[in-house]
């Protein structure tokens, strides 16, 4: 049995269907459904006994206490965040309550649960962290690529709220044995996740031949991460990470987001000859503030430490990805619900051309 927090999100939910497919054994799904938060992305799961789904917030501290005491898990994956950086420019509150007063409150409750475990259940358990390449800043175009040891210097509301939390989960290493993990990913894309974020906003976008808006030049760098090759990554840091540690977990492909949306553009003229060329909806709008320009990911040590490469190439994954959501066009029209379409009223109305 693990505790999964955010388990009905785009990486959690996947991380979820991950896990039971692979693993086998009970996870207990704690999700507050917030507009990220989707029970549909988990209706593979419905009627199955080893999903123990529970509505609720990290912050809920007699909750959480309730569920561990109850359901007696040997890990928890935390992956419940805020996470999309243009909300956290408009609401930072949100994510600093989410992401850094959540992560306490779930880290102190973790730490009463495992401090009063017996043997050998208190040396089994693992407090995973998973966390975003965006607490390292930015890259220039020749700077070797993030590694565990770069230093902190995040620039968004959303990057220095998850780079607070990634130092919480540390000090209570450090300061109480509490036996954590920490992952660091780059971007991921595939399945259920939320179209605000670059390619399912693309696809949605080019689906009802709306204009594609491109942030500045687009020439902004970011490392592509499969999410179910991120999944992977996450078990094996569960399984075999040492205790106290960091692990990065990265895509090794590089792209421009100017390139991300050209080679959507060519995979959709395959898929919907009738409305080629796509690349002409694309549409160049002002940047948003602090818009780092490239993130890049040396995931050595996931490779080298405990033997975890990325599977999925870039230009496959993004087909798939791409096939997906043209099948799935139900589920994105559930989930861009009004409230959705007042969001990227606020963040693309006003932007004009770049």
């Amino acid at each position: 049995m693990i505790l999964v927090t955010g388990g009905a999100g785009f990486i959690g939910a996947n991380f979820v269907l991950d896990w039971i497919a692979t693993e086998g054994t009970p996870v207990v799904n704690l999700d507050k459904l917030t507009y990220a938060g989707n029970p549909d992305n988990l209706a593979s799961l419905r009627g199955d006994a080893r999903h123990i789904f529970v509505k609720g917030d990290i912050n809920d501290r007699a909750l959480v206490a309730s569920l561990l005491q109850q359901h007696q898990p040997s890990a928890i994956v935390h992956l419940a965040a805020e996470s999309h950086v243009d909300r956290s420019i408009h609401a930072p509150g949100e994510f600093v309550q989410t992401n850094v007063v959540g992560t306490f409150s779930l880290l102190e409750e973790a730490r009463a649960y495992w401090g009063a475990l017996t043997e050998p259940a208190k040396s089994q358990f693992r407090f995973l962290h998973v966390s975003t390449d965006e607490v390292y800043g930015s890259l220039g175009p020749a700077d070797p690529a993030f590694s565990e040891l770069t230093a902190y210097a995040p620039n968004s509301p959303y990057a220095a709220s998850k780079a607070a939390s990634d130092h919480l989960v540390r000090a209570y290493h450090h300061t109480y044995g509490l036996p954590t993990i920490t992952t660091n990913c780059s971007n991921n894309y595939g399945p259920f996740q939320f179209p605000e974020k670059l390619i399912p906003l693309m696809i949605r976008n080019a689906l009802e031949q709306k204009p594609l808006p491109v942030y500045g030049d687009g020439q902004q760098i970011r490392d592509w991460l499969h999410v179910t090759d991120h999944c992977a990554g996450i078990r094996t840091a569960l399984h075999k990470g040492r205790i106290g540690e960091t692990y990065n977990i990265g895509g090794n492909s590089e792209k421009t987001n100017l390139d991300v949306v050209h080679t959507l553009c060519a995979i959709l003229d395959d898929a919907l000859p009738s409305h080629a060329p796509h690349a002409k909806l694309i549409a160049y709008v002002k940047d948003r503030p602090g818009h780092d320009r490239r993130y890049a990911i040396n995931a050595t040590k996931m490779k080298n430490e405990l033997a975890w490469s990325p599977a999925e190439p870039f230009e496959s994954g993004l087909r798939k990805t791409v096939a997906w959501y043209l099948s799935h066009q139900e589920w994105v029209n559930n989930v861009t619900s009004g409230a959705y379409r007042n969001w990227v009223e606020t963040n693309y109305a006003n932007r004009g051309t770049a």
